[in-house]
């Protein structure tokens, strides 16, 4: 059975147009394939820990190759629970909607979470930095309340889109499409119609 993990990034429930879109695009996979399993991850009922104290020293010990004591062990038991859970699918939808120019903060806070050595990435000095999540693809719902693409002269205000693009190559992603709803503040259902339409198209791809 394959397994889609569901990653919604936006506390707005109904009134969020990524999540809209989002849940357009499993409706539509569900309809077509019942051998598919959905899990829902909502980042906003999420109880994210500290990334601090104990739980640094841990990463350190992990990228050092030492022996953590008893009390980092415990708090990375915290990172390693978070990401497995993260890491048991196939393919993963992203709804993320701008919020100053790039991401949620509870977003970055689960990047930072789970991006660690040794479980989503690797290091060694003659092959350099390794995603460790080969064989997973993605599919991100962006969206924003006005237009930032290429021709539009606010390309360099675009934190959001790139930063996701490159966290899920780093740790490995084969491929990565994306689903864009601009102008949400302005012109709403045409930004909506769009996105819909291309959701809809990944969808059935998804569904083969």
């Amino acid at each position: 059975m394959k397994k889609i993990l569901y990653v919604e990034c936006s506390p707005r429930k109904e009134r969020s147009h990524s999540i809209k879109i989002a849940n357009e695009y499993l409706s539509k996979i569900a309809e077509n394939d019942s051998n598919i399993e959905i899990k829902t991850i909502d980042l906003w009922s999420l109880d994210l820990p500290e990334f601090n104290g104990e739980m640094m020293n841990a990463k350190y010990s992990v990228i050092a190759g030492t022996e953590p004591t008893d009390n980092e062990k415990k708090e990375w038991s915290k990172v390693t629970k978070i990401f497995d859970e993260f890491a048991d699918a196939d393919h993963y939808l992203f709804s993320v909607p701008m919020w100053n120019f790039s991401i949620p903060y509870k977003l970055k806070h689960y990047i930072d979470i789970i991006t660690q050595p040794g479980l989503s990435w690797s290091y060694s000095p003659d092959d350099g930095y390794k995603g460790l999540m080969g064989g997973r693809t993605a599919t991100v719902i962006y969206s924003t309340g006005d237009g930032y693409g290429e021709g539009t002269g606010f390309e360099s205000y675009d934190l959001q889109k790139p930063y996701v693009n490159l966290w899920l190559t780093f740790i490995g992603f084969d491929k990565i499409e994306k689903i864009n709803i601009e102008r949400t503040l302005f012109a709403p259902d045409e930004a909506e119609k769009s996105a819909s339409d291309v959701a809809l198209k990944l969808a059935n791809i998804h569904s083969l």
